[in-house]
């Protein structure tokens, strides 16, 4: 039987989650402005992977009694971090989790309560807002590909035959913003800490669409971060992409988890296609053999899940 009524309703417990690693002042931000929605954050619980004294200060400082922070002296990255903060959430008996890290933000006060409401009307379990560009907000933080066009702009998302419509559905950032009920997680469970960084959003998302869950982004809201865009490098004269961070660090994890994630069921369709831009983009376009056979190596680690770190 079809579901037809979301467990995302108005007057339910929502606890954020907010991820940070040694970036006190930047965590300053994004907690105030959780700390401060019209809709009212039951728990505001901040995994600590730094266990800084400053960062319990803080949270005290401008959480006060809903300030749950929760330190590990092991740095668990986004996908452990996530977990932890989950968990957490779930224990304190919250209806739902409301994603945040701490270098992006709500961008105003009446985010939750716009994304709950988009919620209850569209009968989700997901709901997530629009990623945009920390220092240019009419721009997305990272290019959203639809069909074979990527867009850049969040005013290329709207549908210009029909502008009233304020969700974007089976389209989802689950980490910067989103609200995600405890119905759902108790079907997809929690993000995966082998991960660590890079590729673990994804691989919930993945579950996600597989749940078969209703879920979407509503367009009428976003979430501030800093831009993202720089590390997807065109290729065929842009109708396609690949991804490129700047470090071997991030290369490492993004290349190795994503090995993991398309040897994955409802991943392994898109694997022709992984070759087939990689392949283009390291010896065709950069001319880079040594950097296309580390590409193999690690996406091989990964397929294998070997998740031993640099």
């Amino acid at each position: 039987m079809a579901q037809t009524t979301t467990h995302l309703q108005p007057g339910i417990n929502v606890a954020a989650v907010i991820v940070t690693h040694n970036r006190v002042e930047l965590l300053r931000h994004s907690l105030a402005v959780v700390a401060n929605q019209t809709y009212p954050v039951k728990h505001i619980v901040v995994v600590d992977n730094g266990a800084d004294p400053d960062v319990e200060k803080l949270v005290l400082e401008v959480a006060g009694d809903r300030g749950v922070y929760t330190p590990s002296r092991t740095n668990l990255g986004g996908g452990g971090g996530f977990a932890y903060g989950f968990l957490t959430a779930l224990a304190l008996g919250a209806d739902a989790v409301w994603c945040a890290d701490d270098d992006g933000r709500p961008e105003g006060q009446e985010v939750l309560k716009t994304l709950v409401d988009a919620a209850s009307r569209h009968n989700l379990e997901e709901i997530s807002p629009v990623v945009c560009n920390a220092d240019d907000p009419e721009r997305l933080a990272f290019p959203l590909r639809r069909g074979l066009e990527w867009r850049r702009m969040r005013s290329e998302l709207i549908d210009p035959e029909n502008p009233q419509d304020d969700l974007l559905p089976g389209i989802a950032s689950l980490f910067n913003g989103a609200l995600i009920s405890a119905y759902a997680m108790e079907r997809i469970g929690v993000p995966d800490y082998r991960l660590f960084i890079r590729g673990d959003e994804v691989e919930y998302h993945r579950r996600l669409v597989r749940s078969g869950l209703p879920f979407g982004t509503c367009l009428t809201t976003a979430y501030l971060h800093p831009d993202g865009s720089d590390e997807f490098k065109p290729i065929l004269g842009g109708r396609m992409h690949t991804q490129y961070p700047d470090n071997d660090f991030k290369r490492f994890f993004t290349y190795r988890n994503r090995g993991y994630l398309m040897s994955q069921p409802g991943m392994r369709k898109l694997l022709p296609q992984e070759y087939a831009r990689f392949a283009w983009f390291f010896l065709v376009q950069k001319r880079d053999v040594k950097g296309f056979r580390e590409w193999l190596r690690l996406h091989k680690l990964g397929r294998e899940e070997k998740f031993s770190r640099p």
